[in-house]
């Protein structure tokens, strides 16, 4: 037996083939690397799309050349050179929308009135066509909604505990809204002004003033005066609006439960014509008097969507009135406490183009989480076509495997993440051109080694190309998703725990999307404020999380390795047996290997309740074959059983039941048996593609459980390939984890191919993919017999083969089972016959019969075969003639003069037969007539028929 190959020879083949493996499926890996190139590319042209936009003079910010000597704005000074500035608070001298200022500077904003959020015109709550409720008198009647021009007042309630007093408040407010009328064309304060304007979500300029819609002034009564205009100056540019005067009522309600009931009934149920009925404001004075004021204000904040879009709230306004009106009605009337203007801090410009504006760590967490997918369908694509076992069995270790298999996927996704940020960095994506490169390339390391990993452990849960791929998907949309409207509340939550933080960063996709918002949001620090972005200074900032990030993932790279390597050993996940708890305890097990045979002999029972002769000594056999080192014979099992669980919650079926076996070397032992009587089952559980429920298997004297791939090879029943290696390269890798190299290898596989007729016309050398059925098998067959294995086991390997191609291969197996034991399986008695030395049938799970062919005729062949040809009018001469040698004779063919009967041979002789056909040929005249024993096929089906026919019997052993 030839050595094993080293670790570097294996990794060597597998490297090989994945090489080669790759290398025909270029397409697919180019387009996998140039996907981050074809996103930039979409990147690029969204971006000069909008970018092209954005330049329009819808949105441009004005600016204007102005001379270094006599200009004052931002940027440094050069002498003898001109630059241009932002000179205008909201924009230029020529553009003066509100678009423009999204993006232009707002240093020192104006000061501008406050302002009432007043309800549109056909919104605004009038009293229902049929009104029951007193609690809802008083309202504008619904008729104003049906004129020419709607103009229904605008309703304000009040309530408190002091109705008097809340009424003279209510009056003063009514009295200084009148004052504040003046003539001509404008206001003395614009204190009581309204616009049905909705708010932006930010304060820089007030949106009221940039539209054209009309303000509102609110008054007891409207006099006709509604061609007045108000003007506001925004640095050089000056918004002038119509006044529109709208009527302003007050009415008093109990308590401040009706109110609440009215405002949320008046919202959500609305008037007879539109859905929606809005008042202004609610009062309730509560427990007020001349000397203590307490108000309590309603508001409408209904257009003010947290979620979706946050609004400024147009509040301090209506307080304002409201206590302005207190003060003026309890102190003095020449009191003013008017609230002239509110507005946010100076406002910086926007730089539009390429920014993190547009490009958040969302997109980019989806881009570097593609790689999940395509690791984990690769993965479980060679366990779900049972590849990793067929490698594993033929001689690669776990070791090369997973050296080989994870520094090729780190290799592609170090390329792909690479390729992404030079290319990022040359479009002007932020994110990679303004952080430190070095603390860029630490943190993708550690994720693409984590990512790597966790597909490694998520292959241990799927079976399934399928599913697999659609989870992982799944997972990165999801992921992604959930960190941006998830996570990213979370971080940026000061008062949320660091720990929870910490133990949902635990889920990879989280953790890539903390560390790619930390990026993006020193990026943006890095546009506005001209720092160096994200470095290694930044990661002792106070807020910074970056640093517990990667301590994340570093720590879970290492612990999920070694949770996905065990479950890789261990857990059932489609490559062979599980090595358990024996991993940490070989020393323990190591005794009890030598305790077997004594455990055995104790265990022997002296009876044995069957009448199978040659299975009982098979038994005995074995069991004197476990007490002593086993050498010549490579293959022995010892009470093997496999069951295995029904549809039932308790029930079992069992697929092979306490089966006892042992093959030597030189000898081709045929398994035959009915379809599902288990006998695929049972070369599984010795090849490790199955665990048994219970019993031994021995390979050449070492348990199965151990290294065993030098010393088997295997013809599966489906044929285990790749479809775009070609025959050559799968011998040719086979042959290197068999130690084959140099000339020996090419020689090994030259005769195999010559041997199996795939070596003319170039067979060999074309993909596996494109060969017929036939020729798959033959290559398996191939696969199976390259390298000096000491037991093959081939699981029906003729099936599908031509007449001559089957013919070719027995001579092929005859030839090769002179240095090794071959076990294989078939429905063929004849090529049974032809090849093997032994012959066992199994039904139900049970061995039945077992010896040569010749001693299974013997034994179990219960019939003759009596041919007699004569002259057709003579049948009926010889039918009587072979009843008179057995009344159970059956005839079972006659056709033109020829018979031919099946005798039973307890019931005649040989010697008698040829009697009586002596005698019948004097009076008749016999053209031929011969005498044949049963075949194998007779013995197999009387096995079947009695066993299926059999109530099943205990054995007690």
């Amino acid at each position: 037996m030839a050595a094993s190959a080293s670790f570097f020879f294996q990794a060597d083949a597998l490297l090989r083939k994945t090489l080669t493996f790759q290398k025909r499926n270029y397409k697919t890996n180019a387009s996998l690397v140039m996907f981050p190139a074809l996103l930039c590319l979409v990147i690029v042209l969204i971006q000069a799309a909008i970018n092209s936009e954005l330049d329009s003079p819808q949105f441009r910010c004005g600016c204007k050349c102005m001379d270094n000597s006599t200009s004052t704005g931002y940027g440094s000074r050069e002498e003898g050179k001109k630059y241009y500035y932002c000179q205008n608070v909201i924009c230029g001298l020529e553009y003066s929308t509100a678009k423009q200022a999204s993006s232009c500077p707002i240093p020192s904003p104006q000061q501008w009135p406050s302002l009432l959020q007043v309800p549109a015109p056909l919104f605004r709550a009038v009293a229902k066509v049929e009104e029951t409720n007193a609690s809802l008198s008083g309202l504008p009647p619904a008729s104003c909604r049906k004129k020419q021009t709607p103009h229904c007042p605008v309703t304000s309630l009040f309530t408190g505990m002091n109705r008097t007093l809340a009424q003279g408040v209510i009056n003063r407010l009514h009295r200084d809204a009148a004052h504040y009328l003046l003539s001509k064309s404008h206001l003395v304060s614009p204190s009581s002004l309204g616009t049905q304007t909705k708010p932006d979500s930010t304060n820089y300029v007030e949106h009221g003033f940039l539209g054209k819609s009309p303000l509102h002034v609110l008054l007891p009564r409207c006099m006709g005066r509604s061609n007045s205009t108000f003007s506001v100056k925004l640095g050089t540019a000056t918004f002038k609006h119509a006044i529109d005067c709208v009527e302003s009522w007050y009415i008093w309600r109990e308590n401040s439960s009706i109110i609440n009931t009215e405002i949320f009934q008046g919202y959500w149920e609305g008037n007879s014509d539109h859905k929606i009925a809005e008042i202004l404001s609610a009062y309730d004075f509560s427990n007020s008097t001349s000397s203590n004021f307490n108000v309590i204000v309603w508001y409408n904040s209904s257009y003010s969507n947290v979620v979706t879009k946050p609004r400024v709230l147009r509040v301090p306004q209506s307080l304002n009135l409201v206590s302005n009106a207190f003060v003026r009605h309890f102190k003095d009337e020449n009191m003013q406490l008017l609230l002239d203007f509110v507005k946010e801090m100076p406002k910086a410009a926007v730089k539009y183009g390429i920014s993190l504006s547009s490009i958040g760590p969302l997109l980019f967490a989806w881009v570097i989480q593609m790689l999940f997918p395509v690791f984990l369908t690769s993965l479980v694509y060679e366990k779900q076509h049972k590849l990793r076992i067929m490698m594993k069995m033929h001689g690669l270790g776990d070791g090369p495997y997973w050296v080989i298999t994870y520094g090729y996927f780190l290799f592609i996704s170090c390329l792909y993440m690479l390729w992404f940020s030079l290319l990022g960095s040359a479009i002007g994506l932020e994110i990679f051109k303004l952080n430190s490169y070095s603390v860029q390339l630490l943190f993708f390391f550690v994720y693409l080694n984590l990512q790597i990993t966790f597909a490694f452990l998520a292959a241990s849960v799927f079976s399934d190309t399928r599913n697999a791929s659609v989870a992982g998907y799944i997972y990165v949309f999801g992921s992604g998703l959930l960190g941006a409207y998830l996570f990213e509340h979370y971080i940026e939550d000061t008062t949320f725990s660091r720990r929870k933080l910490i133990a949902m960063e635990l889920v990879p996709g989280f953790s890539l999307y903390g560390g790619l918002y930390e990026l993006s949001h020193y990026a943006v620090q890095a546009r506005y404020d001209s720092n160096n972005g994200l470095n290694w200074s930044s990661l002792n900032d106070r807020y910074n999380g970056m640093k517990g990030t990667l301590a994340v993932m570093t720590f879970e790279w290492i612990i999920l390795l070694f949770v996905a390597h065990y479950l890789d050993q261990v857990a059932f996940s489609g490559t062979g047996i599980g090595v358990y708890w024996r991993i940490f305890f070989r020393k323990f097990q190591k005794k009890s290997k030598q305790l077997l045979p004594e455990s055995i002999s104790r265990k022997r029972s002296s009876k044995f309740a069957m009448d199978k002769s040659n299975i009982v000594k098979e038994r005995h056999r074995v069991e004197n074959l476990l007490k002593k080192p086993i050498i010549s014979h490579p293959f022995v099992c010892y009470k093997l059983k496999k069951v295995f669980k029904g549809n039932g919650l308790n029930t079992k079926s069992p697929a092979v039941r306490s089966l006892s076996l042992s093959v030597p070397q030189g000898e081709c032992f045929g398994l035959l048996g009915p379809n599902g009587s288990g006998k695929t089952t049972l070369v599984k559980m010795a090849t490790g593609f199955l665990t048994p429920t219970s019993g031994i298997v021995l390979i050449a004297g070492t348990d199965i459980r151990a290294n065993i791939s030098t010393r088997v090879g295997i013809c599966p029943q489906q044929d285990l390939i790749w479809e775009d290696l070609t025959g050559r390269e799968h011998l040719l890798f086979y042959g290197r984890l068999r130690n084959f190299r140099g000339k020996r290898l090419q020689h090994e596989v030259d005769e195999c191919l010559k041997c199996l007729d795939l070596y003319e016309g170039n067979v060999g050398d074309q993909l596996a993919g494109k060969y017929s059925g036939g020729m798959k098998r033959r290559l398996s067959v191939a696969i199976s017999l390259i390298g000096d294995t000491q037991i093959v086991f081939m699981d029906e390997p003729t099936t599908g083969l031509d007449p001559e191609s089957r013919n070719k291969l027995w001579k092929v197996i005859k030839q090769s089972r002179e240095k090794r034991a071959i076990i294989l399986t078939t429905h063929c008695m004849e090529e049974a016959e032809f090849l093997c030395d032994r012959i066992g049938i199994i039904v139900n799970g049970n061995l039945q019969c077992l010896g040569s062919s010749r001693e299974l005729k013997k034994t179990y062949g219960g019939s003759y075969l009596l041919t007699i040809s004569a002259n057709p009018a003579d049948a009926e001469k010889a039918e009587d003639m072979v009843r008179s040698l057995s009344r159970n004779s059956v005839k079972i063919y006659d056709v033109a003069g020829t018979q031919k009967f099946r005798l039973p041979k307890e019931e005649v002789r040989i010697a008698d037969i040829f009697h009586a056909v002596e005698m019948f040929r004097r009076e008749i005249k016999v053209d031929a007539f011969g005498l044949t024993d049963a075949s194998l096929e007779d013995v197999f089906i009387k096995v079947v028929h009695r066993t299926r026919t059999k109530k099943p019997k205990i054995v007690m052993v």
